[in-house]
């Protein structure tokens, strides 16, 4: 008589269910073990793919619309044969849009870009702002549409570390496994966006995460494969630009150029960062002194931006036009070197007026044209020891960028990614290593880290510097009914000498008044206007060293693993 198989399977399924149940709550509650970190990182990668993917679509999308031409790649020619006052109202409604929706959705009506995200890696176990964020890819995505000259990579790389948090909040992701999962997001994103695995990788690793531990180094290069699938389905095989056949770098005779175009591509890549924190500073000036709204900037911006598209549409978007057109040689000097200038004076104006987006394309658009005007000059000053301008356009794009970055090994990647010429690595290399190592002796080290210092937090520095800001005095502080407590009348004797912190400073500050005072113990307080200082507890110095020695420890584990 034959056995009915329904129960055995039935038997077979609950079992299925149950490990399954208990696989999701010990998922939640312990993270995520190897493997099946690396299927979440490969997850991870497919969602950042396509946000990057959907992103890059989607300015085509609106541009081809709001500018009336589907040939959005040469959007610079189409413009000019627009009517005026398109020019002037398409940026200017585009960053009223965008002033709009930073005003409601952040606290602070700032775009978020790459800087938001390396904090989150080092401060905040891999997390950063969701709201705020996808706020800002929907900003971002309006200013690059709409005439922001920017970069779309700043938003993409925001966008992949909101996605990636979400996960970690959803899965309980420890400190150095949200890290992780936030550089597999970025990888990922930036492969999907620029078709640069490689480059992809490492830019989660050198910019993001800051070091090359081991561990992380799988799961990332499996997330930043995924995205690279995405933009290939999608865009095939091709790279971003096509080059013209450059030819050998005549060695002895030429490599000092390319010294001396490092060099320059450095002093350049300075400029540009000094001009966007000034352009923000000016900005910071007239809104308070004029007592603009601040949903009004961006539109400010936007009106400004389209009043020089009127005779210089270059400016306008993302720039692969031009820098396609820098990199095959088909300007003149002037053209070359006036287009430089005003890209720097736009890109400002972009992001000092907080229309949000990226500083890496309008840096490799930037480079090209440096590279352009210094090839010209080079080649017509030595007429038989230069190559082609090509190759110095190409390596300007690199060295400028890098500099901007403070990523020489990613970025010098990505440029042969980008490009597909792997015969010039020399003069790129060389390019970027004396544009990088200028300008990170005059900014701290890069775009990104420069705008964290001047937001206080100390990144550029090291764990050393901008771990003590982690901690805050409460948190580590003796109560007064802890058995190990300081004794009241002597909180208040130091209270009365001035000596004492609020429980909501940090480590930060608490340690200079170690030194000064050479006290084994600090009061904490509440302080408010109208009342006189509330005793909560005391901080005492072992206990400052000991959280900050463990979080040091910790950190450098997690960077040599």
């Amino acid at each position: 008589m034959p056995v009915n198989p329904r129960p055995y399977l039935t038997q077979q399924y609950d079992v299925a269910c149950s490990k399954a149940r208990t696989g999701w709550d010990v998922l939640r509650e312990k993270g995520p073990g190897k493997v099946t970190f690396w299927f979440i990182a490969l997850i991870v990668g497919i969602a950042a793919g396509f946000a990057a993917l959907l992103f890059r679509k989607g300015i085509n999308l609106i541009q081809a619309f709001l500018y009336g031409t589907e040939d959005v790649e040469h959007l610079h020619s189409f413009i000019g044969s627009l009517d005026w006052y398109w020019v002037v109202l398409i940026p200017t409604i585009g960053g009223l849009t965008v002033g709009v929706i930073l005003h409601i959705f952040t606290r602070d009506a700032r775009a978020r870009s790459v800087g938001d995200v390396i904090l989150g890696a080092a401060m905040h176990d891999g997390r950063v702002e969701a709201r705020a964020g996808l706020a800002s890819a929907a900003a971002s995505l309006i200013t690059l549409s709409t005439g922001g000259s920017s970069g779309r990579e700043g938003p993409v790389v925001h966008l992949a570390g909101v996605i990636s948090t979400l996960i970690s909040r959803r899965i309980n992701a420890s400190g150095i496994t949200g890290r992780d999962l936030l550089g597999c997001a970025v990888a990922a994103g930036v492969s999907a966006s620029f078709n640069a695995p490689i480059a992809g990788a490492l830019f989660a690793l050198e910019v993001v995460l800051r070091h090359f531990a081991v561990h992380a180094f799988a799961p990332i290069v499996i997330a930043s494969a995924a995205g690279t699938v995405i933009n290939r389905i999608e865009f095939g095989g091709l790279t971003e630009f096509a080059l013209p056949t450059v030819g050998d770098v005549a060695f002895y005779a030429e490599l000092p150029a390319f010294l001396l175009l490092g060099l320059t591509c450095g002093l350049v890549a300075v400029i540009l960062m000094r001009s966007i924190f000034w352009a923000e500073d000016i900005g910071n000036y007239i809104q308070e002194k004029s007592k603009l709204p601040r949903y009004l900037r961006p539109a400010v911006a936007g009106a400004l931006l389209g009043c020089i598209a009127l005779w210089y549409p270059h400016i306008i978007g993302v720039g692969y036009e031009t820098t396609t057109r820098a990199l095959t040689g088909d300007m003149l000097l002037n053209e070359a070197f006036v287009f430089a200038v005003l890209k720097i004076i736009a890109v400002s104006i972009t992001l000092g007026g907080r229309m949000g987006g990226g500083v890496f394309s309008p840096s490799l658009m930037l480079g090209a044209l440096t590279g352009l005007t210094f090839g010209l000059i080079a080649t017509g000053v030595f007429p038989n020891v230069s190559g082609v301008t090509s190759l110095y356009a190409l390596a300007g794009m690199g060295a400028v960028a890098a500099a901007v970055l403070g990523a020489p090994i990613s970025t010098t990647l990505i440029v042969f990614e980008l490009t597909g010429d792997w015969q010039t690595g020399l003069a790129v290399m060389i390019a970027v290593s004396m544009s990088t190592a200028f300008a990170s002796r005059i900014v701290d080290r890069s775009f990104f880290l420069t705008q964290m210092e001047r937001r206080g937090v100390h990144l550029a520095a090291g764990p050393q510097a901008y771990l003590l800001a982690m901690f805050m005095a409460a948190r580590i502080m003796r109560s007064r009914d802890d058995p190990r407590a300081a004794d009241d009348d002597a909180c208040w004797e130091l209270i009365g000498e001035g000596t004492y912190i609020d429980g909501t400073a940090t480590l930060e500050a608490a340690m200079p008044i170690f030194e000064q005072s050479g006290r084994a113990f600090i009061p904490v307080v509440t302080l408010s206007a109208d009342a006189p200082p509330e005793l909560l507890g005391a901080l005492f110095h072992v206990d400052a060293l000991k959280a900050y020695n463990r979080a040091l420890a910790e950190t450098a584990a997690e960077e040599h693993s």
